[in-house]
């Protein structure tokens, strides 16, 4: 699933890509994806004659910025979005083509099929879900170590679920919660309600800290993952934990982990992270 560093990435090309063009027209060829509006011509309606003016992120969604609109999408597991020419054939699995005045068109691709989009007036598209239920976004200055630490001693769960709990904090995932935890030196099985106020501070710092170069690595490749140009993130060769199992760790040299945490695969150094 791209996670935040992706989808920032996602986000800085398609700004390259599609900001002040029209849209002309719609084709739908998955109808599910679009949950609001249900109606499809409504939605298709609402977008044609809009020009998208910017391209923004909050958590692990994009919000495409319109005259009146806003156009929020996940992309879930597997969801591309990519710009092709109109004569450019149609790659399998493309469910959703915005057809743009110039010729071009922006195609949303999805294996599974998974990815969402939903619709709102310009203003309106935080105070509603999907949007509202979200935490803060540790690349924004909202990320408050002191909102976050109290978050994080009342719970009792594991730090790793907390992690991944999005109305805690936005976009993280699974590759950057071990790789922050690890950076941290804390186990995913510590709860919450345990840590002590420095390794809290550890937590947050890291988190913000790996992101940050995540970002500026373009992402990371796991499975599918490209960008809207096609190019691959290059941060899978910073990784100290994530998809390391049995191999040395950077830090001591004993073998990475691999465990099950809140139903996840999740990479430890049993040794760093006690």
């Amino acid at each position: 699933m791209p996670e935040l560093p992706e989808v920032e990435t996602i986000r800085n090309t398609l700004k390259q890509l599609v900001i002040d063009k029209t849209i002309k027209n719609i084709s739908v060829f998955w109808p599910k994806m679009i949950k609001q509006p249900d109606d499809i011509q409504q939605f298709k309606q609402l977008l044609i004659g809009q020009t998208i003016h910017d391209v923004k992120r909050k958590g692990k969604f994009l919000l495409f910025e319109l005259d009146d609109h806003v156009l929020v999408s996940h992309l879930r597991m597997e969801g591309k979005y990519g710009v092709f020419k109109q004569i450019d054939p149609l790659i399998k699995h493309t469910h959703v083509i915005f057809h743009f005045t110039d010729g071009e068109e922006l195609r949303y691709n999805d294996v599974r099929k998974f990815g969402t989009m939903h619709l709102f007036e310009k203003g309106t598209e935080l105070s509603d879900k999907p949007l509202n239920q979200l935490g803060p976004d540790p690349l924004e200055d909202t990320f408050s170590f002191d909102v976050f630490y109290q978050k994080v001693r009342k719970s009792d769960r594991s730090i790793k679920s907390i992690l991944l709990d999005q109305s805690v904090i936005a976009g993280l995932g699974n590759i950057y919660v071990d790789e922050t935890l690890f950076r941290a030196s804390v186990h995913p099985l510590r709860k919450g309600s345990k840590l002590l106020k420095r390794e809290v501070i550890a937590i947050h710092k890291a988190a913000v800290a790996t992101l940050k170069q995540a970002v500026a690595e373009g992402g990371t490749t796991i499975r599918s993952y490209v960008n809207s140009q096609g190019q691959i993130g290059m941060f899978q060769q910073q990784l100290n934990v994530y998809g390391q199992q049995n191999k040395n760790c950077k830090n001591c040299g004993k073998p990475i982990v691999k465990m099950k945490v809140s139903g996840r695969g999740t990479h430890v150094c049993v040794e760093c992270q006690k």
